[in-house]
């Protein structure tokens, strides 16, 4: 076994937590505040080429593998950034998975080059607020009439969506009930949000104010049918593809939360003084970040093992779910911790760990649950019946 990342994974891990301490607690706190993207940052990373990490060098990417985008998430969310960093640049750096897979050579032609450069926003439509989880229950749907589609439904927690030109949009064209099976009859499309007949509303929310989640409402859109990604009705499995590795680049934005939250709380530990002596002597208070740290040592190594098989052709849906799970539990019990050795001053804003706490309590829910964690180890991993 080899433990040692690569020269090439150290350099991308080093040059982007360099170029990322540009951007310190303050910036993302306003930007927070403020409800504000984080262009400047987002301009950093895809002038640095770093948006392309996973794309295909024929379409001006590098061509790496997961292991290296989870080390740029883990770098960005790691320097303070957390979840506004993340986000801002997760669907750019994977999220056109099923377009470089099943999209046509004119699709990538036209976008993948521009994602790359950062000149094209881009957001992924598939969860309804009727369906959640539930994946072959949406009804948006997505009528032919001749050489296009027109589509008329709702989407809801679609990040970026008021940034985006363009939209990777999940549709039902056979509807559920008339499906064989429940997974057929979803079409996935890569087409433009026409705000003339997308009605983009940004949802009030606890945290991870910087990069906007967003309700969409769809009237009478119409969408070309060379819009389309691969073959009708197939749309399920083109976004399965890319599940286990969306679990591990999740995982590692919350170690990387919970390692700034535990380089936080520690600083104060060693600074604060009462009683006489620093608050970090207390092991009441000491053993918790000691605690945290082994925790968030452990999670790492099983993202790891999970990227490591992904990249090799592996399977690894045990590993990806179980990274996601691990590395989200530790990153919020670091952020947690971080806020109680913070006393009242983690209450406040001024430390910086508050955001961190409302972050990583982001991670146990999205893009999936913990407790749907639970059930696909459950079911699939320990042969148990299915429980839902």
């Amino acid at each position: 076994m080899d433990f040692t990342l690569s020269e090439d994974q150290q350099t991308i891990y080093d040059a982007v937590t360099e170029l990322a301490s540009r951007f310190d607690d303050e910036y993302w706190l306003n930007k927070d505040h403020a409800h504000e993207f984080p262009t400047e940052f987002y301009n950093a990373l895809a002038e640095g080429g770093w948006l392309g990490i996973t794309t295909p060098e024929a379409y001006g990417g590098h061509g790496f593998g997961i292991t290296e985008a989870s080390l740029i998430l883990e770098a960005v969310s790691a320097s303070g950034g957390g979840m506004n960093a993340a986000s801002s640049i997760h669907l750019s750096i994977f999220g056109m998975h099923p377009v470089i897979v099943h999209g046509s050579e004119e699709m990538k032609q036209q976008n993948l080059p521009r994602i790359v450069n950062g000149d094209l926003h881009v957001c992924f439509g598939v969860t309804e607020p009727d369906a959640g989880l539930d994946t072959t229950r949406i009804t948006t749907f997505a009528k032919r009439d001749g050489d296009h589609y027109v589509v008329n439904g709702k989407k809801v927690w679609i990040s970026k969506a008021m940034e985006s030109e363009k939209i990777l949009l999940l549709t039902r064209t056979t509807k559920f009930e008339d499906s064989a099976k429940k997974t057929d009859g979803l079409t996935l499309f890569f087409t433009d949000l026409n705000r003339a007949n997308i009605d983009v509303r940004p949802i009030r929310k606890m945290g991870r104010n910087a990069v906007s989640s967003n309700e969409l409402f769809i009237d009478d859109l119409h969408i070309p049918v060379e819009d389309r990604i691969g073959e009708e009705g197939k749309g399920f499995r083109y976004i399965l593809d890319g599940l286990n590795p969306e679990r591990m680049l999740v995982a590692a934005e919350a170690l990387g939360l919970g390692r700034a939250a535990l380089r936080r709380a520690v600083k104060y530990g060693n600074d604060r003084h009462v009683f006489g002596r620093p608050i970090g002597m207390n092991q009441g208070l000491q053993f918790p970040l000691a605690d945290s740290l082994a925790k968030l040592d452990a999670a790492e190594l099983m993202l790891r093992k999970a990227t490591w098989l992904y990249d090799n052709g592996l399977p690894c849906a045990r590993e990806a779910n179980m990274a996601k799970y691990l590395c989200a539990e530790a990153g919020f019990d670091a952020a947690d911790r971080a806020l109680q050795v913070h006393g009242g001053m983690g209450y406040s804003e001024e430390y910086h760990v508050a955001r961190y706490f409302r972050e990583a309590r982001l991670l146990k829910i999205a893009p999936l649950s913990q407790e749907m964690v639970l059930n696909y180890i459950g079911e699939h991993v320990l042969g148990l019946p299915r429980s839902y």
